[in-house]
């Protein structure tokens, strides 16, 4: 780790959303922060920004090398970036889940793969943002509790497999953020049989995201975890969240499903 709390700290998702918000607050904390997005971020920006489609093995491989040889190590990985959408599962297409998988999923894996021999260097760290909504499924939302759920189980997989080289990793469970997320989630027009369904569910999503928790809590909650050097596997930001997440444990299934589907299904 780095003299003086200074840190080599990789994001993607930079441009906007959660993602910027860490690449600005760590920065401001002194950090060398670079993020990573296909697109630029909106100026005025203080961080290094590299574009990348993390989709693409050979360009992950290409740009981790890249920042290394500029910067000399890697002491913290964030894998961030997301993409949403809202639907019926019989109207997505097997394009659009792919994508969803693809950016979500399998980016975080090969970011992480392409950074772990300089992680295990640094002895440094992984942060995963998943959501609560992989825990809790959302009808209309599942494609994308699909991939947080599986951003979960590869947090844990990779906590157990490089835990002997000293690097730590952690899933990081945000609810209801307020972010331009929301405007960009890709929605499946409503229509006739899923239609009014589809459109009560996607306005109460976005109106919970809307006055949703600032993305800084995010930001200081993995600030936190970063002097420690043991971190929990999960994270849940925010109290009502830990206290949803507990519930949802102690009932039965069946109850957990059905107050879903009132909230967001019916």
């Amino acid at each position: 780790m780095r003299k003086n709390n200074h840190r080599v700290i990789i994001v993607t998702g930079a441009s906007s959303g959660i993602g910027r918000a860490l690449c600005d607050f760590f920065s401001s904390k002194g950090n060398t922060v670079i993020g990573l997005s296909r697109s630029a971020p909106k100026l005025p920006y203080s961080f290094k920004h590299y574009p990348l489609d993390i989709s693409d093995e050979a360009a992950v491989s290409k740009t981790v090398s890249t920042i290394v040889e500029q910067y000399k190590s890697i002491d913290v990985l964030i894998n961030c970036a997301g993409i949403g959408l809202g639907g019926p599962l019989e109207l997505t297409s097997k394009e659009q889940g792919a994508k969803m998988l693809d950016v979500n999923v399998l980016g975080a894996f090969l970011m992480s793969k392409h950074c772990l021999p300089f992680l295990r260097e640094s002895k440094g760290y992984v942060f995963n943002i998943g959501s609560v909504a992989g825990p809790l499924t959302i009808p209309f939302q599942t494609f994308y509790s699909m991939s947080k759920a599986a951003v979960q189980a590869f947090s844990e997989g990779l906590r157990m497999e490089v835990k002997p080289f000293g690097i730590r990793v952690s899933c990081v469970l945000p609810g209801d953020t307020k972010t331009d997320f929301t405007a960009r989630r890709e929605k499946i027009a409503p229509e006739p049989l899923y239609g009014p369904r589809l459109t009560r569910s996607v306005e109460k999503m976005e109106h919970d995201e809307i006055n949703g928790k600032s993305p800084d809590t995010i930001s200081r909650v993995i600030n936190k975890l970063i002097t420690k050097k043991r971190v929990p596997p999960v994270v849940t930001v925010g109290f009502s969240y830990k206290l949803l997440l507990f519930l949802n444990r102690l009932l039965p299934r069946r109850l957990v499903l059905a107050i879903l589907y009132s909230m967001y299904g019916k």
